[in-house]
């Protein structure tokens, strides 16, 4: 099916945790409604984010390592909004020791949980007396308990209770969610439930206050699915049959990727894979319900790791790297054909970089699914025949200059580009930009791209170098913490971004 005609436009990439709050991450308080404001100024209609789920620190703080795929992250909560709604005082909030916000800095984010973990038992110890009562919360529970709100608060309360040991280590009437067990465990820890599922209301709550936000300022949100959960998550415990487990709970195969562009043994993941057998015999239910509850969240989800729906990687446990992997047959047009009756037009942007065969290419364009093009990727030697090009790209595709997973633009060219690099650089453009003017060249030509859509990383937008990259696949630390300064999207930049895309027919 041909994809239906797109208007041109363009966006900004930036997450939420990389916005200049006070309280130690970016958070959905007043910096993100100044962030919209920022991007209906500059002529965006589009704010693209990485996944909205909890993160941890034992897990790098990664939001694509999530103890759920459908919960959103309390550190996304911002204190100034609890304060104005009335769930807390001014004066509760306190403060957290660093860099003060106009100055950005990096994420603080073992700091930044535990001032939220107070905050939110505090704000429920208030409101508890009043919960049976709030209209809005028994609405909320109502409408998310059966699917994942209550398996997520069981999940959530048994973990701390077992000391954070992984639920296939819990006991065995737990690992095995014994319906004995579980009646127990809500009849006893009715408190420590409802303190979870407060947590997640508010969350809903505000992150859909913001999307009111960016609707009357014209911005639509580009969402982000991670393809696998965490073995040790609430999806996992909730619903082992979706997966590739033995008798004990234990993965036959793990996820992860060949050899490509970020890692020479590729990439070993370690999560579980699908059962996709057992998904299409009820009709991939559970995956619908993601899709939809990912769709709720955002105009526009670009779904990670499209590949693996022609093919996966799959990788025997205990490997020492993923090249002992092997590709196996994904759920192809099966689940698609059921995502778009579920979903009409699918909202879905295609992530298909990596390793990418023709089967991919053909299961993408069959459902009119845009796919990404990377700019970084297509500025070298091998610019003529590679899909990144700017002459090869298409007008059903979203061009970047880079991803979360890049270096920045000016990083790229200072650090990776290399002699070689800029041989090609150059011969491509006709000249070899300046470093100062990296960043502005890419973005330049990503906007007059013939791609129906361009995204620009907020780092390029300023011309930050390698400090600011939000992520290095494959290094397990460091990663995700960049943050923009309060006073660094300025009204000067915002008229230079306005005017480009006026010039090149995105506004």
């Amino acid at each position: 099916m041909a994809a239906a005609p797109r208007p041109r436009a363009s966006g900004v990439l930036l997450h939420v945790t990389s916005l200049p709050a006070a309280y130690g991450v970016g958070d959905m308080g007043s910096a993100a409604r100044e962030f919209v404001d920022f991007l209906h100024a500059a002529g965006q209609r589009w704010w693209q984010i990485l996944p909205l789920n909890p993160t941890a620190t034992v897990m790098g703080n990664s939001p694509y390592s999530s103890p759920s795929l459908f919960a959103g992250n309390p550190l996304l909560i911002s204190p100034e909004a609890l304060a104005a709604e009335g769930w807390l005082r001014l004066a509760d909030l306190g403060g957290l020791p660093g860099p003060a916000p106009a100055a950005g800095g990096r994420a603080d984010f073992a700091a930044a949980q535990a001032h939220r973990e107070a905050l939110l038992g505090l704000a429920f110890e208030r409101a508890r007396p009043r919960l049976a009562a709030h209209e809005g919360f028994a609405r909320f529970v109502a409408a998310h308990g059966p699917a994942w709100l209550d398996d997520y608060a069981c999940f959530t309360v048994l973990k701390a209770r077992q000391g954070g040991a992984p639920w296939n280590a819990w006991p065995e009437p737990l690992r095995r969610r014994d319906p004995a067990a579980l009646a127990a465990l809500r009849r006893d820890a009715a408190p420590e439930l409802d303190a979870v599922r407060f947590a997640q209301y508010l969350f809903f709550s505000q992150w859909a206050a913001l999307r009111r936000h960016c609707a009357a300022r014209g911005v639509g949100i580009i969402g982000d699915l991670p393809f696998y959960p965490c073995l040790d998550s609430a999806d996992v415990w909730a619903h082992p049959g979706c997966f590739r487990l033995d008798a004990d709970l234990q993965p036959t195969v793990v996820a992860g990727v060949p050899p490509d562009y970020f890692s020479a043994d590729g990439q070993l993941w370690g999560n579980p894979v699908y059962d996709w057998q057992a998904q299409a015999a009820d009709g991939y239910s559970w995956w619908l319900s993601r899709l939809g509850h990912n769709l709720a969240w955002a105009d526009l989800v670009r779904l990670d790791h499209f590949r693996a729906l022609a093919a996966y990687w799959a990788v025997p446990p205990g490997a020492a790297t993923a090249r002992e992997g092997r590709w196996e047959p994904g759920p192809g047009e099966g689940f698609l054909r059921a995502a778009r009756a579920r979903f009409p037009g699918l909202p879905l942007l295609a992530e298909d970089l990596g390793l990418i065969t023709d089967d991919v290419l053909a299961l993408r364009d069959a459902f009119g699914l845009p796919g990404m093009r990377v700019l970084q990727f297509g500025l070298g030697p091998d610019a003529p025949d590679s899909a990144n090009a700017l002459h090869n790209h298409s007008r059903a595709s979203v061009v970047y200059t880079g991803t979360h997973d890049n270096n920045t633009t000016r990083g790229w060219f200072d650090d990776e580009l290399g002699p070689g690099g800029r041989a090609a650089l150059a011969d491509y453009l006709g000249r070899l930009p300046e470093a100062d003017e990296a960043a502005w060249t890419l973005i330049r030509l990503a906007l007059l791209s013939p791609a129906h859509l361009a995204v620009i990383p907020a780092q390029d937008l300023l011309g930050l170098g390698s400090g600011a990259r939000m992520n290095t696949p494959s290094v397990p630390a460091g990663n995700w913490a960049w943050r923009l300064g309060a006073r660094d999207l300025t009204p000067a930049l915002a008229q230079k971004l306005r005017h480009l895309c006026r010039l090149y027919g995105r506004t």
